[in-house]
């Protein structure tokens, strides 16, 4: 098999695993999904913001997930669950919880600004909440929520970025949801901090300061006098 084929057949088993698991476990929280290869079989790591929800009782659920990863062509799959320490940093978690919440009836402007205060009141440097569908016509549209800073170009956008996706499906239509989040960790390119200086730098800085300035006056005096000389 060629490479680029073995590539895209590989991305094509991620995309369908994530798909299948993002469903089953959605009433757990889903928070991303990843997917290491290792010489003793497939790594599949799951965050979940409740993970019993997920090993089930007696680690019962776990191993039928487990099970069903077989048919999806990976090798010895080993499925393990991790719970998301900080929610409101994980921008899968909350485009999940916030589709959720549409599918339960909350309004769109209800729920996409309680979950933008929410990630706010967390500390987050920015965040963007795009939810798109017919909103409150047969049109559709897309209602956007923002607050701080959000990068959307460069490598930033990228690298910096924690973007999530999930599909709310109600009766009258299905709404996409997009979250944007810049964790409080994260140091953007245009930020600077302005450094201490103790009093005893502070009298250095100055006393190199007066010093190159009077070296300076030295010099011109020395060139004024070597031009009149000349002039002589």
């Amino acid at each position: 098999m060629a490479v680029e084929r073995k590539f895209i057949r590989d991305r094509m088993i991620k995309l369908k695993v994530k798909e299948w698991i993002k469903e089953e476990v959605k009433n757990a929280g889903f928070g991303g999904l990843d997917i290491v290869r290792t010489p003793l079989g497939t790594q599949v790591s799951l965050f979940v913001e409740r993970p019993g929800l997920v090993i089930g009782r007696g680690g019962r659920r776990i191993k039928i997930l487990q099970e069903k990863l077989r048919e999806f062509g990976l090798d010895n799959p080993q499925l393990s669950v991790d719970e998301v320490k900080r929610p409101e940093f994980n921008a899968q978690l909350m485009a999940s919880l916030l589709a959720r919440a549409l599918e339960r009836g909350w309004y769109f402007r209800r729920a996409g600004y309680r979950f933008l205060y929410r990630i706010m009141e967390a500390g987050a440097k920015g965040c963007l909440i795009e939810i798109s569908g017919k909103l409150v016509s047969e049109r559709a549209r897309t209602e956007k929520f923002m607050a701080g800073t959000i990068v959307h170009t460069g490598d930033p956008a990228y690298e910096l970025v924690d973007k999530g996706f999930d599909v709310a499906v109600k009766k009258l239509g299905a709404y996409g949801v997009l979250v944007k989040i810049i964790p409080p960790d994260v140091e953007l390119p245009d930020e600077f901090k302005v450094k201490e200086v103790s009093r005893e730098e502070l009298e250095e800085i100055k006393r190199r300061v007066i010093g190159s300035e009077d070296g300076g006056d030295k010099e011109d005096e020395q060139g004024g006098e070597a031009e009149k000389a000349e002039g002589a």
